[in-house]
């Protein structure tokens, strides 16, 4: 089992940045690889980025890329997600969650274990 929790959610106006964090404990945090998922009011909720167990690979949804970095510190059992020139769009409630798989995973049904989210509202 492994528990998640999100923090460093917030309002910011159009074109700041926040870092959202995401704590694990339970299991062993650095052989899973881990996602940052955000949804809005009334749609579904969407990839955002992952990154490999070992951080060496990152993958990003095509509306953050150049903007948000994912990075994780294996020893602190946390993962980042710095957001960047940030967008009224880019609001929602953002999600961490952990997949026990050797390789990124972008799917929400292949991640296990789900944080219970943090608000992120861009004003413009």
């Amino acid at each position: 089992q492994v528990q998640l929790v999100e923090s460093g959610g917030g309002l910011v106006q159009a074109g700041g940045s926040l870092r959202l964090s995401c704590a694990a404990s339970g299991r062993t945090f650095s052989s899973y690889a881990m996602g940052w998922f955000r949804q809005a009011p009334g749609k579904e909720r969407e990839f955002v980025a992952a990154i490999r167990w070992s951080g060496g690979s990152t993958v990003y949804d095509y509306s953050v890329k150049g903007r948000f970095t994912i990075s994780r510190d294996n020893a602190k059992n946390t993962v980042y997600l710095q957001m960047n020139s940030l967008k009224p769009e880019d609001t929602a409630v953002y999600y961490c969650a952990a997949a026990s798989r050797a390789i990124i995973v972008v799917a929400t049904t292949l991640y296990d274990y789900w944080g219970q989210g943090t608000q992120v509202t861009v004003s413009s």
